[in-house]
């Protein structure tokens, strides 16, 4: 796997994720959506650490300046 996402970018995933924790550690987003913004903040999270957006890939996009 290349990286395919940019400082940036991880950057900006980071900071998603943590916002969606709070929202949901906080109840102001809860239940069935709750629920789905917690798998979006693990997607974010877990994309940003490896470096790699399976979502990126399928689309061709490669925000990796460094290449």
């Amino acid at each position: 796997m290349k990286a395919n996402i940019g400082d940036v970018d991880r950057i900006l995933r980071v900071l998603i994720a943590i916002l969606i924790l709070a929202l949901n550690l906080t109840n102001i987003v809860s239940g069935v959506f709750g629920i789905f913004f917690l798998v979006l903040a693990t997607y974010y999270a877990i994309t940003a650490y490896i470096r790699f957006s399976p979502v990126y890939f399928l689309l061709g996009l490669n925000k990796n300046k460094k290449e």
